[in-house]
């Protein structure tokens, strides 16, 4: 087998990102809705918040960046590898070939990274532009990358298990759009109700949301960095699983 067969999976997505990337939809799209809840959230309703001894904009800003880079590392992902799979059949071609399953992994894996640092960066650059206590750390760019590499390989769990393109955005709805908005992109998580925190804490965005607001590691944000690892190797081994399987 050929353990560095990942490059033509992962540049053939890249080469079709490009294409993409001439659309000016697509930057609307990445971009539409984490800039809508900024302006209602930030701007609007946050002016008056503060929040951990800051105003709410700067408190905002990292949980959107972990949001962004989640939806869009898992739905690329999700999205491209369902279709492969059952319309274009393009995926059938990858698992005939003398490529091992961690490759194509890791190859589908490194493209969804891409397309989520990508629209993750365009909030970036807006946070800069908008609150003037945002500023990047070196561990707020080590959860970036951590998160879309978790996302991106659930994305590929979606695309191998969902039975349609519309199961994909069932799983979006029961998985997805709950971590967005009740894993502390909007509001603290130890501010929510105690019976509700047990589900909370085990949704993987709520440790990224953790962690990427803290200038330093200390023992909660270790915590949460084992608890994203853990996420990403476990995610990772059965997305892996999976596409072996189906090569059977």
């Amino acid at each position: 087998m050929i353990t560095s067969g990942w490059y033509p999976i992962f540049l053939r997505e890249m080469l079709l990102f490009r294409r993409k990337l001439l659309r000016l939809g697509y930057l609307f799209s990445a971009m539409v809705v984490p800039i809508i809840y900024l302006i209602a959230f930030g701007l609007g309703l946050g002016r008056s918040v503060k929040i951990e001894g800051s105003d709410y904009l700067t408190f905002l800003i990292p949980g959107l960046v972990a949001m962004s880079s989640m939806n869009n590392s898992y739905t690329w992902v999700a999205s491209a590898l369902n279709l492969n799979r059952l319309y274009f059949k393009t995926f059938q071609i990858f698992v005939q070939a003398p490529i091992s399953p961690s490759s194509i992994m890791i190859g589908e894996v490194l493209a969804g990274m891409v397309k989520g640092v990508f629209a993750s960066s365009l909030i970036i650059i807006i946070g800069f532009l908008t609150s003037p206590g945002f500023s990047l750390t070196p561990i707020f760019i080590t959860i970036l990358f951590l998160n879309c590499f978790l996302f991106a390989n659930l994305g590929v769990i979606t695309g191998m298990l969902a039975k349609s393109h519309e199961d994909t955005a069932t799983y979006s709805n029961f998985f997805i759009m709950p971590m967005a908005f009740f894993s502390g992109t909007f509001f603290p998580v130890d501010k929510v109700p105690f019976f509700i925190k047990p589900i909370i804490y085990v949704m993987p965005l709520t440790h990224t949301n953790i962690v990427i607001r803290k200038a330093s590691v200390d023992s909660e944000g270790l915590i949460s960095l084992f608890v994203l690892i853990a996420y990403a190797i476990m995610f990772f081994v059965y997305g892996s699983m999976l596409i072996k399987k189906y090569n059977e």
